[in-house]
């Protein structure tokens, strides 16, 4: 008995060793990035290498197909993966499949409608799949059609504590929008999250947003509703795209209620929209709000009020622009300068005596400024009369400034697109016409990146019919052929759309710059979650968050050129009013960079509060140095635009910031 029950036994054991072990399922992604490993992720994406990338969809650890779905979001253009991408759809794993979802969407191709809508959770009861579900709609307004809208609209109605479902489904119809699809049901759905109580935040502003920015709206038959939204709401995020929306009515109750917003309002991001709005009814009923703001304490109101003056000024009242301009020394040199721009813009051409002290009160500024950018902002001013043109060309187009270049050909191309330039040069137009495409060809020929960029865009206004005027163009091939890219990438683009244009062409669809510019992963490194930015600048100072894991090859860049100084004394050349800040430009004038590009990085990200900071372009994978803070939600930006940082500490600060502010130094804070 004992012998048949130890062979019994060693039986058992010599079969169990014979079975093959079952192979773990791995159902948790654990992406680390500082892994070499999760590293190489981000190599294939920064080559584009997307062969290598797909290998990665049929992995068994989720993690590596996580992070190869996430490296198509960022690739954007490949809508060949479309196909192969709609299996992690219905991966095992959710956090892939929202990956994916996301993926999709980013890529845009209306084949992916299809997967997108298939992938749906539909009967999730338990709301287990809300944050897949909400990622699916949202990429379906990025890729649907009209017909995909329709039948969104037709979908169950979501309760208001759904927030992630109502969030996709605002946002799904807010990304239609943004690609010229809209309905009236969607546009109804979206003035329902405004008007009715107990929406989500996020959800009433994106609805917020989808009123402010679209162009097919009837706002007239929204007024009222709006306006009463307007007077009760609390959010500044909603009050602001609200107004940039009534903007588009010329209703007296929408005019009233502006006017009396204004005057009590605290936000100045909403007090600058409302000025900007405000230029589309009766200057006289407006200007008496408007004109007390030039000494607002808060510069960004001032420079708005006085960009009022400048877009929708009146001929009668261009002499109380420069007598403004004049006599008030408090008045910054920014609000002086529009102020003189505005009343040589609409200034009589029967006021000749006052024209002639302007453009001598100009070119005295020009002589006198130590600031480049006053300089600037006189040169564009004296670019507002047409018979300067001379003139700005002997200032400035062989000026060693770069930013004085740049404006130069600025200026001449508003005064060659000046609607009443026949009027002003009478029977000499066609000699002034030629003499100017002379300097706009000579910037091409003989002008750095810039002025070649600026000129390329003029000439081929189909307005100015400069095609009746050159007799060759070779000399925009040769331009095109001796920049050097990828530095000049922006001024190439400007180059081949102006090529296509005169030769009767759709634009060409530019090419993404050539790989050129590893990670440095010994400096990504040294970066922890902990790691700063401390900007100094001529108004204070502030601190930035990197997003290290979201976006390593941009940290990892702007990091690198902090610590070798390269942002120390630049200025911030751009500055918009409740929209962004923008710096980092060696030239000083938005066109400068460096001899190489980075690319896009574009994962989970959103410009949905202020203080968000992100790269300039000029089209994706075309990064350098240039970047940018937002004053308050740019959600049309979202997934198109790097988001690198945030600002967690000084953001007053960014709020005073203006044209030609410097930045001190960056400091990088470990």
């Amino acid at each position: 008995m004992l012998k048949h029950c130890f062979f019994f036994f060693l039986g058992v054991v010599l079969l169990s060793q014979c079975v093959p072990a079952q192979e773990e399922i791995l159902t948790d992604v654990n992406f680390d990035i500082t892994k070499p490993e999760f590293q190489r992720f981000y190599d294939l994406q920064d080559e584009q290498l997307t062969d290598s990338l797909v290998f990665y969809f049929d992995h068994k650890d989720p993690s590596y197909r996580y992070a190869a779905a996430m490296a198509f979001a960022s690739i954007k253009n490949d809508s060949s993966i479309v196909n192969s991408l709609a299996k992690l759809l219905n991966d095992d794993v959710e956090e892939v499949k929202i990956a994916a979802a996301y993926a999709m969407g980013q890529i845009g191709s209306p084949k992916g409608t299809n997967w997108l809508t298939k992938s749906f959770e539909q009967y999730d009861t338990l709301g287990i799949h809300h944050e897949l579900n909400s990622t699916i709609l949202e990429a379906v307004g990025k890729c649907g059609n009209a017909e995909t809208l329709k039948l969104l609209c037709k979908a169950k109605e979501y309760v208001k504590t759904d927030t992630l479902l109502l969030e996709g489904y605002s946002k799904a119809i807010y990304r239609f929008m943004l690609r010229g699809i809209t309905s009236s049901e969607g546009t109804e759905k979206m003035v329902k999250f405004l008007t009715q109580k107990n929406y989500p935040p996020e959800v009433r502003m994106i609805a917020a947003n989808y009123i402010g920015r679209s162009k097919t709206i009837n706002i007239d038959t929204l007024a009222t509703p709006l306006m009463e939204v307007l007077y009760v709401e609390k959010d500044p995020r909603v009050r602001m795209a609200l107004v940039t929306g009534l903007s588009r009515t010329k209703s007296p109750e929408v005019l009233d209620g502006l006017i009396e917003i204004l005057g009590k309002e605290r936000d100045y991001r909403v007090k600058c929209n409302i000025i900007s709005a405000l230029g589309n009814f009766d200057y006289r009923k407006v200007v008496g709000a408007i004109a007390p703001l030039l000494e607002d304490k808060n510069i960004q109101v001032a420079t708005t009020a006085a960009n009022y003056f400048l877009n929708y000024g009146s001929l009668q009242a261009a002499p109380q622009y420069r007598q403004i301009a004049r006599r008030n020394d408090s008045l910054s040199w920014n609000v002086r300068s529009t102020l003189y721009q505005a009343a040589n813009r609409h200034l009589s051409p029967y006021s000749q005596g006052t024209r002639i002290a302007i453009q001598y009160e100009l070119k005295d500024q020009y002589k006198n400024a130590t600031d480049i950018y006053q300089k600037a902002a006189a040169l564009s001013a004296l670019g507002e009369y047409g018979k300067n043109y001379q003139d700005i060309y002997e200032m400035g187009f062989k000026n060693s400034k770069p930013l004085l270049r740049t404006t130069t050909i600025k200026a001449l191309g508003n005064i060659v697109a000046d609607p009443d330039f026949n009027i002003v040069f009478g029977s000499s137009r066609n000699r002034v016409k030629k003499e100017i495409s002379l300097y706009l060809k000579e910037a091409l020929e003989k002008g750095d990146a810039a002025m070649m960029a600026v000129a390329a865009g003029i000439i081929r206004k189909p307005e100015l019919d400069f095609k009746s005027v050159y007799d060759t163009l070779t000399f925009l091939e040769v331009a095109k052929n001796r920049l050097e890219l990828p530095k000049e990438t922006e001024t190439f683009y400007e180059i081949q759309h102006t090529i296509d244009f005169f030769n009767g062409k759709k634009p060409t669809q530019p090419p993404v710059p050539a790989f050129n510019h590893p990670i440095n992963w010994r400096v990504f490194n040294t970066i922890n979650s902990e790691t700063k930015a401390q900007v100094k600048t001529s108004k204070g100072t502030f601190v930035m968050q990197f997003f290290s894991n979201e976006a390593p090859a941009t940290v990892t860049n702007f990091v690198s050129l902090a610590k070798s100084g390269f942002y120390d004394k630049k200025t911030f050349h751009r500055v918009v009013s409740n929209f962004v800040a923008q710096g980092g430009c060696p030239r000083g004038d938005g066109y400068g960079s460096l001899d190489y590009s980075i690319r896009s990085e574009l994962p989970f990200l959103n410009y949905d509060k202020e203080g968000y900071v992100g790269m300039a372009s000029a089209g994706v994978h075309t990064e350098g140095t240039q970047w940018f803070i937002t004053f308050s939600p740019a959600p049309h930006l979202d997934g198109k635009y790097t988001i690198f940082a945030k600002v967690i500490d000084g953001m007053d600060v960014v709020h005073q910031l203006t044209v030609g502010d410097k930045i001190n130094q960056v400091q990088i804070v470990e």
